[in-house]
């Protein structure tokens, strides 16, 4: 079976050198080496986020959603409300997290695909001035929607509230600056638009914030922000055993987007976008949305009377060696898919990609 083309959100396609930097010799992770490596990454995740000395990054072993929850399992006393700001799947899944820990929760919901009201959400936190923190997805995957997160910053900065942001799908493919944002916490993964492979997540926080925490605040073993910290300022090491191999990749990725420019990277991930919005619309295709658009991920819909078809559709692209992702919730019975432009592609790789597109939504 030939190479697919991974035009989904995750997991992407990786640079040669990212994947030879998996297969880097074995090394012991209490070593000087992976001391070494540690103290470098976290380094470079801070560049990533144009964060300064006052923050600190860790490393965890998981998915995205493991680096959200060692966040929300981790900063709460008993009682210590949260407000969450949400209008998608991924922001249902901080709220399943919240709950899951019973965080007493104050919530702020708006419809899927709906670009969240800087008005509402100052109403809500104005009126729940006990709220310790404000949670909100910046690129909500399952849209493609930006949220407004330098609106939310400020607000939070207005009512003196520590800011999360779920950067996962955000990081390395949108701009992002966390001390102009105002953000406390916020997390991503390797496997996404920084170009690594899925596993090796990452945290980036408040130094202040960070150093307020005990590991008896934590509610979870294995993801608790107190010992990830302690562990990397005291010994650049993690407090269990990591996926070391994983950390070599996401350092070579993080040296490969700082070698090219951050911008440099998010410019290119916006050219694509570009191509491949003209080249759907061309086509006679309907977009979600028209505004608040992330650079790397296109909600589109097949064409009126072929909805029903989004299976075959999905199977006979990837026979053709193109991989895209169904709609989430009630957009699958509208016919809706997703296409990304995360890692590695290109503009030719765009063009050659709507050729097929036509073609497969032609034999349907």
């Amino acid at each position: 079976m030939s190479k697919p083309m991974l035009f989904s959100p995750g997991p992407i396609m990786v640079k040669d050198n990212v994947r030879e930097a998996m297969m880097h010799y074995d090394i012991c992770h209490r070593g000087a080496e992976f001391e070494a490596l540690f103290a470098d990454t976290v380094a470079k995740v801070n560049k990533l986020f144009k964060a300064d000395d006052s923050y600190q990054s860790v490393l965890i072993s998981g998915s995205g959603t493991s680096s959200n929850e060692t966040v929300l399992s981790s900063i709460f006393n008993e009682g210590e409300k949260v407000m969450l700001i949400r209008n998608g799947v991924f922001g249902e899944r901080l709220l399943e997290i919240i709950e899951k820990y019973e965080i007493p929760l104050v919530d702020c919901p708006f419809e899927w695909g709906t670009y969240p009201d800087a008005a509402k959400i100052e109403e809500v936190m104005a009126a729940n001035p006990d709220v310790k923190v404000v949670a909100m997805v910046f690129h909500e995957t399952s849209t493609g929607m930006v949220n407004p997160v330098k609106a939310v910053g400020d607000l939070c900065k207005k009512y003196n509230k520590w800011y999360f942001v779920d950067c996962v799908s955000a990081a390395a493919g949108e701009r992002i600056d966390v001390i102009d944002m105002n953000i406390t916490f916020c997390t991503s993964v390797g496997g996404k638009c920084l170009g690594a492979f899925p596993g090796s997540a990452y945290i980036c926080g408040k130094k202040e914030a960070l150093e307020t925490l005990t590991p008896e605040m934590g509610r979870n073993v294995y993801l608790n922000l107190a010992k990830h910290y302690d562990n990397a300022v005291k010994h650049n090491q993690t407090p269990n055993t990591p996926n070391v191999n994983l950390f070599w990749a996401l350092n070579q990725a993080l040296t490969n987007i700082l070698e090219e420019g951050v911008e440099n990277q998010v410019a290119r991930y916006e050219e694509c976008a570009g191509i491949l919005r003209k080249g759907m619309e061309d086509m006679g295709l309907k977009l979600l949305l028209q505004e608040n658009r992330a650079n790397t991920v296109t909600s589109v819909f097949l064409p009126e009377g072929k909805e029903a078809k989004l299976d075959e559709f999905l199977v006979k692209l990837e026979e053709k060696g193109y991989v895209v992702y169904s709609g989430k919730g009630k957009y699958v019975e509208m016919g809706m898919f997703q296409v990304a432009n995360m890692g590695e592609i290109y503009p030719a790789d765009c063009e050659k990609f709507l050729e097929v597109l036509k073609e497969t939504i032609d034999e349907l």
